[in-house]
This record gives structure tokens, sequence and C-alpha cells, in this order.
């Protein structure tokens, strides 16, 4: 049930006109990794598992863009978010995410480090 109220909540398209009726919570992820992603989740905050993979069969390359939308009647702000890598299987998460402040988040591979850090704008 709580898989299907996500995959309700979220419609992710890599070109989309901005609409009037967008939700507050639409934000343009930015892959700036140097490595491609095979799969984004994004799901509430308090949810327990995370739903399906919002990319489906597509995967989002370094330096593309895709922009994440959701239902004008999803209230929630507070989301987390989940990216895979495709080389390895690896993956970062970063919590409670304020998606009612932000537009924009860019996802960087710090490869001294091994760290993969986002900003968010």
């Amino acid at each position: 049930m709580r898989s299907f109220l996500i995959a309700a909540a979220l419609v992710i398209a890599t070109i989309s006109p901005v609409l009037a009726d967008d939700a507050k919570q639409d934000f343009k992820l930015v892959n700036s990794t140097g490595y491609e992603l095979k799969a984004l989740y994004v799901s509430p905050s308090k949810a327990d598992d995370w739903g399906d993979d919002i990319l489906g069969q597509d995967v989002l390359s370094d330096g593309q863009t895709v922009n994440v939308h959701f239902s004008p009647k999803v209230h929630t702000c507070k989301w987390d978010l989940k990216v895979t890598y495709s080389d390895d299987d690896s993956n970062a998460v970063w919590s409670e995410i304020d998606l009612c402040t932000v537009e924009k988040i860019t996802i960087h591979y710090d490869r001294k480090n091994d760290v993969t850090r986002a900003t968010f704008d």
C-alpha cells in the first residue's frame, strides 16, 4: 500500500515544462558525480521503505538532470533521497530534506574521500 502511495505521489520526467499547478515539493536533481546513477528513490521521511525506483528503466548519466514532480495533493515537506550507482551498486542517502524549500539538488562525488555529497538550493 505504501509503495502505491509513493508511486501515486511522484511522477518523473527528464524534460518537462514548469506548470502553474506544480507541487511545492517538485525539484531538479543534477548528477555531477562523474558516474552514472541507475536508481533514484524519494520517500517520505517517516516511511519504513523506499518504494519503487522512480527512474524506472532509465539511468541518469553524469551531467544529466531530472525533474521530479509530485502530485499537488501531496502536503508532506520532509523527504529522504537515495541514489544508487550503476557501476558498483553502492548508494548514498540523505534524510529529512525539506522539499518545500529546496528547488534543486546537485549530487557530487568526492573521489579523494570516497564520499557522495549533495548541495541543496
